[in-house]
């Protein structure tokens, strides 16, 4: 890897995302615009019931970033504590999207925690535009396992992997 100039800033924005829904992405443009270089790190093995592989969420961003032209924006997946993750890639910060109180409850918790492991990774936190308040990612996934329109709150490659995965 490419050792990042001395002032870059770079930030990971980490999570399962399964699927990258349009509140993720509205996330990533904003930081985006407040760092260097944002990289989304796609959580190869989270504690949930997974729709997609590590490998199929990964390609999805990769295709919604090429779609969406944010050239400093790039994905990746990771298996390791989050913390050493972004050392891994010389990241100053963590992004976390908070939609509501739930979220931010856990994403406090799981801030301090980063923060009495790693003092020098900064946890930055984002609020969820209005339109994307209730667009979790299981949730689109069971409207769109049951036939309903979920195409206004998700990516289109992200809806025809969904009919795909759902025909």
């Amino acid at each position: 890897m490419n050792t990042p100039a001395q002032s870059e800033r770079i930030a990971v924005y980490p999570g399962s995302f399964d699927p990258a829904t349009n509140g993720h992405l509205d996330i990533a443009r904003r930081a985006a615009k407040l760092f260097d270089t944002v990289i989304i790190a796609v959580y190869a093995f989270p504690a949930k019931n997974l729709l997609f592989s590590v490998e199929e969420r990964v390609a999805l961003w990769q295709e919604i970033l090429r779609a969406e032209g944010l050239h400093n924006v790039r994905v990746d997946s990771f298996s390791t504590l989050l913390v050493e993750y972004v050392r891994s890639v010389d990241g100053i910060a963590i992004i976390k999207g908070l939609r509501s109180p739930n979220d931010f409850d856990a994403e406090f918790r799981q801030g301090l925690m980063n923060r009495k492991l790693a003092p020098e990774i900064e946890t930055v936190c984002l609020f969820t535009n209005l339109q994307h308040l209730v667009a979790s990612s299981s949730l689109l996934k069971e409207v769109a396992r049951l036939g309903g329109d979920v195409s206004d709150m998700l990516p289109p490659v992200v809806v025809r992997a969904l009919q795909q995965k759902y025909g």
